[in-house]
């Protein structure tokens, strides 16, 4: 009993390697954008400038993010076009068919979210 109630505080993916690795990404990711809003907070002077500022640059962030989408886009493709090759079967494509629609969902809730703030 002991045991098992200790494997269920410690799960074996927390612990993994890549997991770490993750966590850490996702802090530096986190921790930079904490930095660039001071650094623009500090620079225009007050966090009311910083706000106007986004908001008037908001078209250049939109082309960024499109850029972005798109590269992310192309690297998805070359993926599956490799795992399709790899892996053939039905259930490769039913994954990845979710995969894809739940991404696209996301990206039109959050895009539109934005749009929606911005009117």
């Amino acid at each position: 009993m002991a045991a098992t109630a200790r494997n269920w505080l410690r799960p074996a993916w927390l612990f993994n390697r890549r997991v770490g690795i993750a966590l850490l990404w996702a802090l530096a990711i986190a921790g930079i954008a904490v930095a660039v809003n001071v650094a623009g907070i500090h620079v225009v002077g007050s966090i009311d400038g910083w706000e106007r500022w986004l908001r008037a640059h908001s078209a250049h962030f939109l082309v960024w993010r499109l850029l972005l989408y798109a590269a992310t886009a192309y690297g998805w493709w070359w993926m599956r076009r490799r795992l399709r090759q790899r892996e053939p079967g039905p259930e490769t494509q039913q994954r990845l068919l979710r995969v894809e629609v739940a991404a696209v969902v996301t990206l039109v809730l959050l895009e539109g979210s934005q749009l929606l703030r911005d009117a």
